[in-house]
């Protein structure tokens, strides 16, 4: 791996700003001295406030968040970085967006997330994931972007019993639509480095979690139902595990991929992108107890449509490529959520 002019302040292109990933990674890339433009559509998947409030820590006020600028309209800040409220799938403002800023690099963390979600609403997943993921592809394309970084998913690789989960598996069978368009999305790329000479590099997230997570996930929900007394929903009877890796773990991968070189010549590249130290659903329970001092009340439930028995990230790949190196363990990764989650909600003051 080498250094790609790092010092040297890039414009980037992050898409999903307003979300988990990419706000900790806006965040990362302006403190390094970037240029960043994000792009959200802020949809109500989930609380809208929670996402207005990272774009305040980005600098982002509320009312500047939510208006509809077109991109010659937008304002350019000094300090801080440009927002825009826009749809992935919107072909007329998208090209508009690549064509005046001319980005060094683009990341694409914008999706319609969630497993579950994909069985009441699948029209959003084929616009945002499918669409709106081609929409980029073709943007980079014809203002010749070098390099795209995007989200994929550990959810690919289905009920695969074959652990722990390499890159070279056979992933022709997801179990949800969700993972299906991530599946799509690789392959997408694939044809798109193949005809036009960028590079393209995908990252299969293994169940993120930490500060600013979402609400869908486990561990909010866990953390929400413990302190309210309410049951924690236990599926499969507790019989689940998960590679289950620390926001600050994910963002130093993907900096590493958006920033640097590596000897890997390919112009398409897929990683894992996880802890590598997958645990049970039940101990991951009791760790977030021991944070708050409190008992979780367990409601036992059978196994969800589209849900994985395990997922189990062998991230061999990204670590000779890009030195990749996940150092955060469970126990404190938990901590610090927790932490965040009592301030945020002003919890026990």
């Amino acid at each position: 791996m080498s250094s790609e002019n790092n010092s040297l302040s890039k414009t980037i292109l992050v898409t999903g700003a307003a979300g988990f990933i990419g706000f900790h990674v806006s965040k990362a890339l302006l403190a390094l001295g970037h240029k960043v433009v994000g792009i959200d559509n802020l949809n109500d998947y989930y609380d809208v406030n929670l996402k207005l409030a990272r774009l305040a820590e980005l600098g982002i006020d509320k009312e500047e968040a939510i208006q509809d600028l077109n991109v010659t309209s937008s304002t350019t800040h000094d300090s801080k970085m440009i927002f825009l409220k826009m749809n992935l799938e919107d072909r007329k403002a998208l090209p508009e967006l690549f064509k005046k800023y001319n980005f060094d690099v683009v990341c694409n963390l914008a999706a319609q997330a969630g497993v579950r979600y994909s069985l009441e609403n699948p029209e959003a997943y084929a616009d945002s994931n499918l669409t709106g993921f081609l929409n980029v592809l073709e943007c980079c394309r014809h203002t010749k972007v070098p390099k795209l970084v995007y989200a994929s998913s550990s959810s690919i690789y289905g009920n695969s019993d074959a652990v722990p989960f390499e890159e070279t598996a056979n992933v022709d069978h997801p179990i949800s639509l969700y993972a299906a368009t991530k599946k799509a999305n690789e392959l997408m790329a694939h044809a798109y480095s193949h005809l036009y000479g960028f590079e393209t590099i995908g990252l299969r997230f293994f169940t993120v979690y930490g500060p600013w997570g979402r609400p869908d996930m486990a561990m909010f929900l866990f953390t929400e139902a413990i302190i309210n007394g309410q049951p924690v929903k236990v599926f499969n009877n507790g019989d689940l595990s998960r590679d289950f890796t620390y926001i600050d773990d994910i963002v130093s991968g993907i900096l590493a991929t958006l920033l640097e070189t590596s000897d890997n010549t390919s112009l398409y590249k897929l990683y894992n992108i996880g802890n590598s130290q997958p645990v049970q659903l039940l101990e991951y329970i009791e760790a977030i107890e021991t944070a708050l001092d409190k008992t979780a009340i367990k409601e036992m439930l059978p196994m969800q449509p589209g849900d994985v028995k395990q997922t189990y990230a062998n991230v061999n790949l990204l670590k000779k490529d890009f030195k990749y190196q996940p150092k955060t363990e469970v126990t404190q990764g938990i901590a610090a959520f927790v932490a965040w989650y009592k301030g945020f909600y002003d919890i026990g003051r």
